[in-house]
């Protein structure tokens, strides 16, 4: 995931991946599950942080709770410029709040994002490790920025004191802090997923002393479109598939972070899990493909030209998986 960014562009398809190609057992069957879509957010790290907050912008009605990017910055900074996300979006120079605030409120009038009036009471997580050198704390910055232009109303927290490299930041499993190393995953004694969660939907119950839910393999996407994987993992507590009606939320990694690259290391040990267990939340981790440039998220436009609207084959993929999983509900999850 760390040297996604810092490859020349016309050498971004010949990337290599480090790890090998895991095999995974066989999971068990998915239950139909009652997931309360007003409780619905999403994550992500990278270029997962990227399509979070694409997804968010684009669907926020199907994402009313809010999101949280990490190592990431604003809706749509590359602007279909893979120069952009190579600079400015990393950080090393500075990215227009103003106007791409001005291009969200056009394509909303335009139909291709939903209303930004849905914004309006959302709740935005932003992380950035101190010791970032992939993507500085700039890049964070300008993403608080451009929530507060566009959702005045939006509740919005920045974390950045954390001296953390380029991953995604635990209190046990992982490297050192300062690694910069799949799979992505570093202790850095600070617990980023309780940290996301609790942001997102206020007091929480303690996480389990260890994940006690079921983590199951699902069908993603066919083979028209290769740049996902065709199979992704949800995380199901015993709550959620015993019946109760339960929260979701979609955890995206980063590049080369995906499970064909680094195995199960983020949908097991991220931190999610024990959260989940003891709030009754389903998280749902999308994966990217052997097409996906580097195994990253498309936030510049590699597979489609409308990948930060409505219209984005992957996003459309991930809002596919969200239907499949659940018995829509008007119950709220408490």
């Amino acid at each position: 995931m760390s040297r996604i960014f810092a490859v020349r562009a016309s050498t971004l398809l010949a990337i290599t991946l480090l790890a090998a190609v895991p095999v995974f057992a066989q999971s068990p069957a998915l239950p139909k599950l009652k997931l309360d879509p007003a409780q619905t957010s999403v994550s992500g790290i990278s270029s997962g942080g990227y399509m979070a907050a694409q997804l968010h912008v684009a669907f926020s009605s199907r994402f009313p709770v809010g999101m949280a990017g990490i190592a990431s910055g604003p809706y749509d900074c590359a602007e279909a410029n893979v120069m952009n996300a190579l600079v400015r979006c990393l950080g090393n120079a500075d990215i227009p709040i103003d106007a791409l605030a001005a291009l969200t409120r056009k394509r909303a009038t335009e139909g291709l994002v939903d209303p930004i009036e849905n914004l309006a009471k959302a709740r935005v997580y932003v992380f950035n490790g101190s010791k970032d050198s992939v993507v500085k704390p700039a890049a964070g910055q300008a993403l608080a920025k451009y929530y507060a232009a566009i959702a005045p109303g939006a509740t919005i927290v920045q974390k950045n004191d954390v001296p953390a490299e380029h991953a995604f930041v635990t209190d046990g499993p992982g490297a050192e802090c300062t690694a910069k190393a799949a799979p992505w995953l570093n202790n850095c004694g600070f617990d980023l997923a309780g940290a996301v969660l609790s942001h997102l939907y206020g007091k929480l119950e303690s996480r389990s002393e260890k994940a006690t839910g079921t983590l199951h393999e699902i069908t993603q996407a066919d083979d028209k479109l290769p740049s996902l994987d065709s199979k992704a993992w949800v995380y199901v507590p015993k709550s959620c598939a015993e019946g109760a009606v339960c929260r979701l939320h979609v955890a995206l990694h980063g590049c080369r972070h995906n499970a064909l690259t680094v195995g199960e290391s983020f949908v097991r040990d991220a931190g999610y899990n024990r959260w989940a267990d003891s709030n009754r939340l389903v998280v749902l981790y999308p994966q990217t493909g052997k097409a996906a440039v580097n195994a990253c998220w498309d936030w510049w436009g590699y597979s489609s030209p409308d990948y930060a609207t409505k219209k984005s084959p992957q996003m459309q993929a991930i809002l596919g998986m969200m239907d499949r999983l659940s018995i829509q509900t008007s119950g709220a999850a408490k």
